[in-house]
Order: C-alpha cells, then sequence, then structure tokens
C-alpha cells in the first residue's frame, strides 16, 4: 500500500471515527439510591436558579449553581421517604418529557399539570399542589380593573407553549390570541414592552410577578366569570414513565404531607425567592440595577461564556478540519479500478447527504434529534457538553465542507499540472501546494463561522446546555429584570464576537506577509547600483 493510498484510508477513518464517537458512550441509568428530578429552575415560585443554598436549596447537577422553589422542597420530600438521594436535573420545558422518555431523569417536578394529552405519553401521581388560572397584564391599562375574562375582549393574550393555558385563551371573547411563548420570561417581556396586553398563569407565578414588578398586576376571577377548566388542569403532579412501579410510592408519599404544608411551603417559596431580595445595599442607598444582576449572576454568566467558547471554538476547530477532510476527498482523482472506484462513488454520496442534511436543517432541530433521539432509541445517554460538541461541530463541518471546496476551486488549476510535472504525488500536492494556498482563501469564512457558532450556541437550550443564554435566561425569570439581564447578555455576545472578529484580523495580516514585495531584478539592480 503506498503512502497516499495510506494517508486517504487514514482520513476516512478519522472522520468516520469523529462522526460515530458519541455513540461509543456507554448506556447510563440512574445510580442506585438517586432520584433524578427535572425541572425549569426558572419558573418561580415554583422552582428557579440561585448562586447558594440557601432556603434548603439543591445542587444542580453539571452546574456550580442551585435549584430552590416549592417544586424543589417537595422533591425532597419525596426523595427522603424514598431513601434516595435528589439530584435536580436542570431541563428545557420542552425537554423534559424526552428527557424523561429517553431516561435521563426520573420524574417531572415542575408545576406540570396531568392534561389528557401528557398522560398519553408519561404516567401522573397524585396532584401535590392545585391553582387557579389568572391573567397578567400591565397595572397602567383598563384590564388591570378587569373581573371577568370578558373584560379582556380584543386584548392581545398569549399564554406558554405547551401548555393548557394556551389552550382556553379563546374562551375569552373576540380575543387576538397571539402565538405560544417559549417561557415566562419571554412572557414578561413582551407584556413590559407592549407587545401583548396579558398572558395567561397561575396565581403563584401571578403573585410572584406582581409582587416583585410594580408595572404588573395580576387580575383574578370568581367560578363564574373565569376560566372554565378541567379539574386535572389546575392540578401540578408529579410526571413519571410510563408503567413506572414507584408511582404508587410517590402517591403514598404525597398523601402523608397534610394540605396545610403545602400551602406553607408554597407560601415560603414566595418569600424566599431571588427577586424578593432587598434592592438596597448597607448604606440604604438603592443598588443600580446592573450591578445587583452581576452580583447575583455573574458566577452563572461566567460559565455560560466559557462554555459558550469552549462549544464555538472547539467546534469551529473540529468542523473545520472535517470541512479538509471532505474538501481532501473530494479532490482525490478518480481511481482506474473499478471497486475502487465504486467506493469513491459510494462514499461521495454518502458526504453529500451528510452536507445536504446538516445544511438543510436548522441546528436546534439537530440538537433534539440527536440528544433526545439517540437515548430513546439506543438507550445511550449522552453527555450534555459532549453531545452539544457533536452537534455544533457536525453541523459547522457541513458548511465549512463548502467553504473548502470553494478555497480547493480558487487555485489555479496550473499549480496542480505543475506540481505534477516535477513529480509530486497528489498527496505531495496537496499537502505541501493547495492546502497552505486553501487555509489563507478559508480564513475570513472560517472566522465567519466562529462569529455565527458564538452566537448560535444559544439554540442549544433546547438541551438545557449551561451556555450563556441559557444561563441569562435562567437568571430572568429569577430575578424578573428581563431587560437588564438580557441587555448583559447581549454586551457579552458583543465583547466576545468583537474580540474573536480582531484576533482574527491579526491573523490574515500574519499570513498575508509584508504588504509590499520586492522583485528579485529590481532587488539586484539595487545591489549592482549600491556597488558602483
Amino acid at each position: 500500500m503506498n503512502r497516499r493510498k495510506f494517508s486517504v484510508i487514514a482520513l476516512v477513518a478519522l472522520f468516520i471515527t469523529f462522526l460515530g464517537a458519541p455513540l461509543t458512550r456507554a448506556d447510563e441509568k440512574t445510580p442506585e439510591g438517586e432520584l433524578r428530578v427535572g425541572m425549569e429552575a426558572g419558573y418561580a415560585p415554583f422552582n428557579w436558579t440561585q448562586k447558594d443554598d440557601r432556603n434548603g436549596a439543591v445542587p444542580i447537577q453539571g452546574d456550580k449553581a442551585y435549584a430552590g422553589g416549592y417544586d424543589v422542597q417537595m422533591a425532597k420530600k419525596i426523595a427522603d421517604k424514598m431513601n434516595r438521594k435528589l439530584v435536580v436535573v436542570k431541563t428545557e420545558w420542552d425537554g423534559l418529557l424526552p428527557a424523561l422518555q429517553s431516561g435521563k431523569i426520573d420524574a417531572i417536578i415542575a408545576g406540570m399539570s396531568p392534561t389528557a394529552e401528557r398522560r398519553k405519553e408519561i404516567d401522573f401521581s397524585d396532584p401535590y399542589y392545585e391553582s387557579q388560572l389568572v391573567i397578567v397584564t400591565r397595572k397602567d391599562t383598563n384590564y388591570a380593573k378587569a373581573t371577568s375574562i370578558k373584560d379582556f375582549a380584543g386584548a392581545k393574550i398569549t399564554a406558554q407553549l405547551s401548555t393548557f393555558h394556551y389552550d382556553v385563551i379563546p374562551q375569552i371573547p373576540d380575543v387576538k390570541k397571539q402565538g405560544a411563548m417559549d417561557n415566562f420570561p419571554a412572557m414578561r417581556v413582551a407584556l413590559e414592552s407592549g407587545t401583548i396586553d396579558g398572558y395567561v398563569s397561575e396565581r403563584p407565578e401571578g403573585v410572584t410577578a406582581e409582587s416583585v414588578n410594580p408595572d404588573l398586576k395580576m387580575v383574578e376571577f370568581d367560578e363564574a366569570n373565569g376560566f372554565q377548566t378541567n379539574p386535572e388542569d389546575v392540578q401540578v403532579s408529579v410526571g413519571m414513565r410510563k408503567g413506572d412501579s414507584d408511582v404508587a410510592q410517590v402517591n403514598q408519599i404525597l398523601a402523608e404531607i397534610p394540605q396545610s404544608d403545602r400551602v406553607n411551603v408554597m407560601d415560603q417559596a414566595i418569600k424566599d425567592q431571588p427577586a424578593s431580595d432587598e434592592t438596597q445595599n448597607a448604606t440604604g442607598k438603592k443598588e443600580n440595577v446592573f450591578i445587583r444582576i452581576l452580583k447575583q449572576n455573574g458566577s452563572m454568566f461566567l460559565r455560560g461564556t466559557g462554555i459558550t467558547l469552549l462549544l464555538a471554538i472547539v467546534g469551529t476547530t473540529v468542523g473545520t478540519l472535517i470541512g479538509l477532510l471532505v474538501g481532501v476527498f473530494r479532490a482525490i482523482p478518480e481511481s482506474s479500478n473499478r471497486a475502487k472506484r465504486s467506493l469513491q462513488k459510494v462514499f461521495g454520496w454518502l458526504l453529500n447527504a451528510y452536507i445536504e442534511i446538516f445544511r438543510g436543517t436548522p441546528m436546534i432541530v439537530q440538537a433534539a434529534v440527536i440528544y433526545y433521539g439517540i437515548a430513546m432509541a439506543f438507550g445511550i445517554d449522552l453527555n450534555r457538553t459532549i453531545a452539544a460538541l457533536f452537534i455544533v461541530s457536525i453541523n459547522t463541518g457541513a458548511y465549512m465542507s463548502e467553504i473548502v471546496r470553494g478555497g480547493i476551486f480558487a487555485v489555479d488549476p496550473g499549480q496542480f499540472e505543475a506540481a505534477h510535472a516535477i513529480g509530486m504525488t497528489h498527496s505531495q500536492t496537496m499537502r505541501k501546494v493547495i492546502l497552505p494556498q486553501v487555509l489563507r482563501n478559508i480564513l475570513p469564512a472560517t472566522g465567519n463561522e466562529l462569529v455565527i457558532n458564538i452566537k448560535d450556541t444559544s439554540v442549544l437550550s433546547i438541551i438545557s446546555v449551561s451556555e450563556l443564554f441559557f444561563q441569562g435566561k435562567s437568571a430572568a425569570g429569577t430575578n424578573y429584570m428581563f431587560f437588564q439581564t438580557y441587555f448583559i447578555i447581549c454586551v457579552i455576545y458583543f465583547i466576545l464576537t468583537f474580540t474573536a472578529t480582531r484576533i482574527l484580523r491579526v491573523v490574515e495580516k500574519k499570513m498575508d506577509g509584508p504588504s509590499a514585495y520586492a522583485r528579485l531584478d529590481d532587488t539586484a539592480d539595487t545591489a549592482v547600483s549600491e556597488e558602483k
């Protein structure tokens, strides 16, 4: 086997090994003696994220932050009675059901109602809390004086995606039903900005919103003038996998908790939530809101920034390597051997399919399919960070493959011919003549991919990777200062992208070499003149 054939096989093997790396991870089941519970940790007062363990908060798996709230306290009671250690797994709302079904968590304790649709997918315990529906609106509007849902006729109303709250909106006469929103922080921002007139929520969340933001108003209704709901719609239960034998034990534990204790736990959760902290410093002066946010969540933002940079840099580097491998393979001359030529065509078709699929689908969809799909289909539990690195890398690789192809085409074909004329092999030509020029040609596009990846890692919140946007959303859902929190996140993103752009500009100039070159004959003439 000559060196050129060995190099091609090595490149192909490396490419396949990288694509299959996450699948080699062993199946992970819940360790004996643990109860893994999924929740948003951003839906106060049911659950939220904080930086320490005060008020009975529990560490979040894979993070240095803690989860607190009503759901956490109820989860602790359940875990203690089951003689198991509570492990909180911070998970996006839309990812809770897939995480449970795929075995990544053992239970959902996240203010989830046991609706008929959800019962088709998972089992539920008996209710551990029962609430009522309210509408949160702005205090400076006529809607704040409403006593019936009919008073919201013509209003722009929304609710959280994948909740029954959104389904009851049509009960309001002539309502202007808006598109469902992903989470409560997004709805509160929309409400404050005037994009919507109100959103449907439950009383605990409404009490919290009203207490920490004087501009908001929670509107309650009596039974005759409020939303008509089924009992299970306003109940909150523990979600568990279909056929889980632990459901009966959980029901027994809940039956032993008096209703008065549940009410007391909720009242205490409302008082303990970070959003209710004093905003004054030791001197009695009102503390700057941005300073307060950074003090409360600075460590979370720093960790999120680190994860974002890790994903962007590693993803871009590995993606560029994939692009180069694909580019080198595509530049290999067609073999004269029929069998080898057939293999080249088959592998080329597979590469084309990979490029078209990953360029033609959103990365947020790829993340959900790969992270949850692999677990559900094969029972393989991927580490979130490893899965995120894999997703960003192969997504970037699909784009970089086409960028590298353009970089190779930009090299004058005469250079291939000249290299072959002096006896260089195809492998030598690519390594010593073509690829150095390709790297220079694609550098601006590679830098652009890095900047895009820094921003696009935010979509990985769908699999609850604790990158910058995910941490910012958790903080906003806890402190209720949405504009200020997102503004800080925006500034951090700008600093990251601006710095990356400046560094890449310097690298480009270094690769360009001197700005002016002296011709050899001019140099010789100058030397002769100096001798004279």
